[in-house]
């Protein structure tokens, strides 16, 4: 009996203690401040809605059965029973059911949620380049010609274009409260298109382990109140006696280091996101492709408009 009673005091307390160690954690999936994380927490919530149907029928019956056909109580003994149709009809019909609701929510939201697919405004959109280095995020504004360090800005309200590669090793750019993560990928290009409903300041992280120092992979992105709040930021930045205007500068800021400030470049080189991609097309299977699959080669096509050379199936379809 001692024995009983320790153990149901030791589970109590431990259900308590796990309560109280996650009462301070920040469900930021939960709190959506971005029209795609709250399409997404609305599909995170319908898909364990409907798996409850499953689970919570399951834990009820494992309890009654438990309780029912123990060996103390006194119950109708059946052994020849072995057969019920109404039995099969509910345990293969209800999972079936269940399943055709999920394939179907799935397969329209993943092109509704498509990370490359841009969202509709009429806003004039942000175009921000994001390169993943060992351990900081280098973050280029190719229209406002500035670069910075573990900080990005953009107006509330208006559609932001992530172009994302890396320098490094493959890693995953991740805003939690304004929508999905995508991989960030040397010798190619990802995309994300992401809008903040409400102005504040986001946490970003690396969602992909990529060496010691990536923990510590931590950005802000800051949703200004209004595009001149914004314009008001790019001046700052442009007020910075700091540039990353070579390959020397660059090669230095490449180092990996961890804890890393944010820093802010008043002036960037040309192409530089253009050139971080293509020193990576080497020969070899998916070598220099982006990620609809095109060769490294059609990398070296026309300059776009703001003079950086961009794989064939972007080049006309830019968000």
């Amino acid at each position: 009996m001692r024995l009983m009673n320790y153990k149901k005091s030791i589970g109590i307390i431990s259900l308590l203690a796990s309560a109280l160690l996650l009462g301070g954690c920040d469900m930021a999936l939960m709190n959506p401040k971005g029209t795609i994380g709250a399409e997404q927490k609305t599909l995170i919530l319908t898909a364990i809605g409907l798996m409850l149907i499953v689970v919570i029928p399951v834990i009820i019956m494992a309890i009654v059965f438990a309780l029912r056909y123990r060996e103390t109580r006194k119950a109708t003994y059946r052994p020849d029973w072995a057969h019920s149709n109404k039995i099969e009809l509910v345990v293969w019909t209800v999972p079936i059911i269940i399943i055709l609701i999920l394939g179907t929510i799935t397969w329209k939201t993943t092109h509704e949620l498509d990370p490359y697919k841009p969202l509709v405004s009429d806003q004039e959109p942000v175009t921000i380049q994001v390169i993943s280095m060992d351990w900081k995020w280098l973050f280029i504004y190719p229209d406002q010609g500035i670069a910075t360090v573990n900080e990005i800005a953009f107006p509330v309200g208006v559609p932001v274009n992530f172009k994302i590669t890396s320098d490094s090793v493959m890693n995953s750019f991740f805003i939690p409260q304004l929508g999905g993560q995508i991989y960030a990928m040397a010798g190619m290009q990802t995309k994300l298109h992401l809008i903040a409903e409400e102005p504040g300041v986001y946490k970003g992280i690396s969602a992909s382990y990529s060496g010691h120092g990536f923990s510590d992979m931590k950005f802000t992105a800051t949703a200004t109140p209004t595009r001149e709040a914004f314009d008001e930021w790019v001046a700052k930045v442009k007020a910075s006696p700091d540039t990353l205007t070579t390959t020397e500068a660059f090669d230095a800021l490449a180092k990996p280091s961890v804890n890393n400030p944010v820093v802010y470049f008043s002036a960037v080189k040309p192409n530089l996101y253009v050139e971080t991609i293509n020193k990576f097309g080497h020969s070899g299977h998916g070598a220099g492709k982006t990620h609809e699959g095109e060769s490294h080669s059609m990398m070296n096509m026309s300059a776009d408009e703001h003079g950086s050379h961009m794989p064939a199936a972007h080049a006309g379809n830019e968000g």
